[in-house]
């Protein structure tokens, strides 16, 4: 039989496993996943028994392995897989593991508490702070950039933002620095990371004081990037996050027209929300002249978001509403 793809292989697998076992994979793929996979297990013809089981002693061995790394890291995994079968056996598992599942960097430093990173990064260079950060989850990477002093954080949250490539050499150093004890694997392609996603995300995971200090920062050193930023920072599908009393007075605040038009293509949740805090008569105003309004611009749309987030922007500065963050300055009480 000629060598299998990884999908041919994922589609023996669940055919051995079963029904049942093969549902429950499925309840963990994406759409594009279960629609790809579904076709390949319907063109299974005949497999053989040996191929089978060849099949399902791989997965069983990777699973083995990922098991180990969650343990103690990809050094960990490959002693105890060298001891179990060998060290050409050890590195072909480690070596598929690593290639098909991507195992991201500083893999070992998301399960670890932010003060304890925060110990180990606080003296290192702002180039090294921000890579690091750049790689942890975005609540993490929030909660150490506010603890960092003021006069490091826009240059930490710029660093990041302009962040593009770095060298699997690069990223190993700083790795083996912050865990002595575990090497991680990287993969041999160059890994991309930061930019002004992530910034946004770790800046949407920091206080609102810090989140300030870092734009005013901005806003003198690089004009256009702390625009790029803040644009992001609330996009106007995050109302629903807003409290009754807030929405009320962005409501109030906000042109009539540039309202209908934001709604023009807002999600069913995001209508419900305002819609639920503007009187019957208003609403029903409003979805008469929206059906009216006819076919619109998708740039007019945006402009008309880009200003009731403006205007939900002035009203958090003013202090006269509250968009809930990641630290605890927004503690209602």
């Amino acid at each position: 039989m000629k060598k299998l793809t990884g999908r041919q292989k994922a589609a023996v697998l669940l055919i051995s496993l079963g029904p049942d076992v093969a549902a429950n994979v499925y309840k963990h793929l994406s759409e594009e996943e279960i629609e790809k996979l579904t076709l390949e297990i319907s063109s299974v013809r005949k497999v053989e028994a040996e191929k089978k089981e060849e099949i399902m002693a791989e997965f069983h061995e990777i699973a083995l392995a990922q098991d180990y790394i969650s343990q103690g890291g990809i050094q960990y995994a490959r002693h105890v897989l060298e001891k179990a079968l060998g060290e050409d056996k050890a590195d072909s598992i480690i070596h598929r593991l690593t290639s098909s599942l991507q195992v991201r960097p500083f893999d070992f430093a998301r399960k670890a508490e932010p003060t304890q990173i925060l110990n180990f990064i606080q003296n290192e260079h702002p180039q090294t702070i921000a890579l690091i950060l750049s790689y942890l989850d975005a609540s993490q990477a929030g909660q150490i950039l506010s603890a960092l002093p003021q006069e490091m954080q826009a240059d930490i949250a710029k660093r990041i933002a302009v962040m593009e490539r770095t060298s699997p050499e690069v990223i190993s150093e700083v790795e083996q620095v912050l865990e002595k004890k575990l090497s991680s694997t990287v993969t041999q392609d160059y890994s991309e990371t930061g930019g002004i996603e992530t910034v946004v995300e770790v800046l949407n995971g920091v206080d609102r004081s810090t989140e300030k200090t870092i734009i005013e920062a901005l806003e003198i050193q690089d004009p256009d990037l702390a625009e790029e930023i803040k644009k992001r920072m609330f996009v106007f599908e995050d109302i629903v996050t807003l409290d009754n009393r807030a929405i009320q007075r962005v409501i109030r605040d906000a042109d009539n027209e540039d309202l209908k038009l934001s709604l023009k293509v807002a999600s069913d949740e995001v209508k419900e929300v305002l819609f639920k805090n503007m009187s019957s008569r208003m609403v029903e105003a409003f979805k008469e002249e929206m059906e009216f309004m006819g076919p619109v611009r998708l740039r007019d749309v945006e402009e008309a978001q880009t200003k009731i987030v403006s205007v939900i922007r002035r009203l958090e500065d003013a202090g006269e509403i509250v968009i809930a963050r990641g630290g605890g300055d927004d503690l209602i009480v």
